[in-house]
């Protein structure tokens, strides 16, 4: 069994049902010439045939909730269509380029149409038989032909052009992969559009890069900000049985490593009242995350010394860690933007943790990646570790720290900044995380390279003005991230290496 498939086990034993995937609701509406039906016989046959090949493509991803509008092919059915895609609430929309098709087919579309629309224009011929060549077979294979008229009257319609998809209908895995990551974008923005996230406190003392305003969030991500109180999460915590801290307590201590302290004076072995504390907090915090249908979480809240509010509120770590990884996003410090980069990122399935930048190895060239707090376990390299800290350096409390880096290989980030203006940006950049040791201090971190070095590539971030927190997820996917942003009219930036 690989790691996430055990993570998933010891998250579901820890009592956290997984959540179910997101389902988009994806529209398909093919495209054509009328003229041609009556001139070649079978054309149109051929055409929605190839249509249909092309929605089982995306029904065997079996990720989507495919709505199928049949084929334009002139301009009536164009206006006739409009009002049937806006009254789908579609997430997503392909129009598949069956053959030539002139522009009135899509203008009035793509002018009334806010949802993304990718062209996909898959021949079903890799290369025609020139020797048997026809008409019938060039009109049969001329996916591509009207995609520059589509660009160009998109452009006159006041839109951007479209994103692409060429290649053939049969044996073309990159044309494939781009189907399923269309698919997956649009996961993104329907989970973006219906999201309530949770948000408790403050940013801690102040950070004035991570502030936000709440209604600004919806407006431009579409998620509702659920304004919570630290007293919801202490009243669970104080319901909580001790048969149910029990169960927790056993299936974490399965699921976590609780070595010796190594280097660092402020850890320990983990101690028994700090695993009863972090149990006790994650029955109350899955209590209460499912009781205000939460799709994530933002929070910071301190409390007077010695309050059952602090201890509960400073000892979230490991609950939020397993519901992470179970698809909840939790974030510490209260940081609002960064949660929903972590939300992109999950719902993208690719992690999205919560990190910032640590020392820099000069002698190896890179630089530490991590942050104390909750993370994303599922993406964990190796077991994780819980650890009892002392104190939380910055912070509030003592207790359980959960300390791990990510799987090995190709990393990205995502940082959501705010401009002067009060708008929203993306800083994305892509990197390396590498093998080696990492500091014992119940923290997560992990080795980061990056391009062309590590002092290069940390100025060039910094000069985009990101937020100091980020959403580190793992595999390359830059440009698909910068897609998103895009859709969502955010701008955007990737660091070049």
């Amino acid at each position: 069994m690989d790691l996430q498939s055990l993570n998933d086990v010891a998250i579901q034993q820890a009592g956290i049902v997984k959540r179910k995937k997101t389902r988009p609701r994806i529209g398909v509406f093919g495209v054509g010439y009328f003229k041609y039906w009556g001139q070649f016989d079978g054309l149109l046959d051929d055409m929605l045939k190839k249509q249909s090949i092309f929605i089982e493509k995306i029904e065997a991803l079996d990720s989507v909730e495919i709505i199928d509008f049949g084929l334009v092919d002139d301009v009536t059915k164009a206006y006739e269509m409009v009002p049937k895609l806006n009254a789908a609430n579609l997430d997503l929309i392909f129009c598949d380029m069956l053959t030539y098709a002139t522009s009135s087919t899509f203008g009035v579309i793509i002018k009334s149409i806010d949802v993304p629309i990718v062209l996909v224009a898959l021949q079903p011929d890799k290369a025609m038989d020139y020797s048997r060549a026809s008409t019938y077979l060039q009109l049969y294979n001329d996916d591509i032909c009207s995609l520059p008229e589509f660009a160009g009257v998109a452009v006159r319609m006041g839109k951007k052009v479209p994103q692409v998809i060429i290649g053939t209908l049969y044996d073309d895995p990159a044309a494939d992969a781009e189907i399923e990551t269309y698919c997956r974008i649009a996961a993104v923005l329907h989970d973006l559009k219906t999201a309530k996230i949770g948000h408790i406190g403050h940013p801690i003392e102040a950070m004035l890069d991570m502030h936000s305003d709440s209604t600004m969030l919806t407006a431009h991500f579409g998620a509702h900000i659920v304004q919570c109180e630290a007293h919801e999460i202490v009243t669970q915590y104080h319901q909580a049985t001790e048969e149910e801290i029990d169960v927790v307590k056993e299936r974490i201590l399965a699921f976590f490593d609780t070595p010796d302290p190594v280097s660092d004076p402020i850890s320990e072995k983990l101690r028994d009242s700090d695993l009863h504390i972090a149990a006790q907090a994650a029955v109350a915090l899955e209590k209460f995350v499912k009781l205000k249908k939460l799709d994530g979480l933002a929070y910071y809240y301190d409390g007077p010394d010695n309050s059952d509010t602090r201890v509960v509120m400073s000892n979230l770590i490991v609950g939020n860690s397993l519901l992470q990884g179970a698809g909840f996003p939790m974030c510490g410090e209260s940081d609002l933007k960064t949660c929903i980069a972590m939300l992109i990122m999950e719902r993208l399935g690719i992690g999205g943790s919560f990190a910032e930048f640590h020392p820099v190895d000069f002698k190896e060239d890179f630089v530490l990646v991590g942050h104390d707090g909750p993370h994303n376990i599922a993406i964990a390299e190796g077991q994780p570790v819980l650890r009892s800290l002392k104190k939380y350096h910055g912070k509030p409390g003592f207790g359980a720290g959960v300390e791990f880096k990510i799987k090995e290989g190709p990393i990205t980030m995502l940082s959501i900044s705010s401009t002067y203006e009060g708008k929203m940006k993306f800083v994305i950049a892509e990197g390396e995380s590498i093998a080696g040791p990492i500091p014992p201090t119940g923290n997560t971190n992990t080795r980061g390279f990056f391009k062309p070095d590590v002092r290069t590539f940390l100025k060039r971030w910094i000069s985009e003005g990101p937020t100091h927190h980020f959403a580190l997820g793992i595999g390359h996917h830059a440009e698909t991230i910068q897609k998103i942003a895009d859709y969502l009219k955010i701008e955007s930036v990737i660091i070049q290496g």
